[in-house]
């Protein structure tokens, strides 16, 4: 059994895009009220009294979209300079990142992960969904794309190393830039993430256009480049490859053509306090806000916690249809990915 040391944590479960596949339009938007939210003295309470007394050392900011979260600057800087921090890195769309990206490097932040799912603003527009009130003419939109590469670019300058940036390949919609997004690699040390579409979300997106394994993406790099395996070996669940010569790497996170339930490390924390053992699979979620707010004491909470801890390798995905079953309920936005 891996050690279960890496806690993800969303701080917000709302977003400023509305991505076809973690948010489509005309999806029921139910987000937390924010009196609902772990409050940032909670989130620390539980970091320092639960997760890592129980051996956690490793922790990554998500959403929603986190730069939304008031106070998020400080937040890092709290999390960062626990004694026990290990690692720290935090994910995001860049949206927010230009004005930001400096902040967070000096509060501490090494390590981030951007979703950039095109390189071409109309294909980058069709991924995100329109702002709300946008008409038809998506001209504007182009300054969205624009400033998440202006994020990108500033977080490169201010000294983020290595730098990531997560593609969710869609058939028929970003599939055709593969080789662009590959090519990132060669000059910079930034590291490109493809990612398996799910069907998380959006349903019947992923019923029309499926999804692209993670082995023909690799040949059709290898088919132009060559590819060959890599000694960086990150936090999570990706293979790590690179274009012989490269400054960077190409990760390929298959949780759909290659099931790694046994090498899974991480737990997750909503925004709204729940934390959820297993991305697909809903058993054994503990409300650790309900306690806190109730008045449990911060033992009684670490031991509820401990338990869920170990009894991780027989909540996941893969054992969803024998006797660990549970409905899927919420988005991708919702837990944070």
């Amino acid at each position: 059994m891996n050690p279960i040391d890496y806690l993800r944590i969303s701080l917000i479960d709302r977003c400023n895009f509305q991505c076809v596949y973690c948010m489509p339009e005309g999806a029921d938007l139910s987000y937390v009220l924010r009196e609902f939210w772990l409050s940032h003295e909670e989130i620390l309470t539980l970091l320092k009294g639960v997760f890592i007394p129980l051996g956690f050392t490793k922790f990554r900011l998500t959403g929603g979209e986190p730069l939304l979260r008031p106070g998020i600057v400080q937040l890092v800087d709290d999390i960062a300079h626990l004694p026990e921090t290990t690692d720290l890195a935090l994910t995001t769309n860049a949206f927010k990142l230009e004005k930001l990206a400096q902040p967070l490097y000096d509060a501490g932040l090494r390590r981030i992960n951007i979703s950039l799912d095109s390189l071409q603003p109309e294909t980058f527009e069709a991924i995100v969904g329109k702002p709300a009130g946008a008409n038809k003419d998506t001209s504007s939109n182009h300054v969205r794309w624009q400033q998440v590469w202006n994020g990108i670019q500033m977080a490169h300058q201010v000294g983020f190393d290595p730098l990531k940036l997560n593609v969710v390949v869609i058939p028929g919609v970003n599939d055709h830039e593969i080789l662009d997004l590959a090519a990132l690699t060669v000059d910079k040390n930034w590291h490109v993430r493809f990612i398996e579409f799910m069907p998380i979300g959006n349903d019947e997106l992923f019923a029309d256009k499926g999804w692209v394994d993670s082995e023909t993406i690799r040949q059709q790099i290898s088919n132009r480049w060559g590819l060959e395996e890599s000694r960086i070996r990150g936090n999570g669940p990706a293979d790590i490859f690179k274009i012989p010569g490269a400054k960077g790497t190409l990760g390929f996170i298959s949780q759909m053509s290659e099931c790694f339930c046994d090498r899974c490390n991480r737990m997750r924390l909503s925004a709204d306090g729940w934390l959820r053992p297993c991305l697909l699979n809903e058993v054994g979620q503990l409300n650790l806000r309900e306690a806190l707010r109730g008045g449990d004491s911060i033992h009684s909470i670490r031991d509820r916690v401990g338990a869920l801890v170990a009894d991780k390798p027989d909540i996941n995905f893969k054992m969803r249809e024998s006797g660990t079953t549970g409905a899927y309920s919420r988005t991708m936005s919702q837990i944070g990915g």
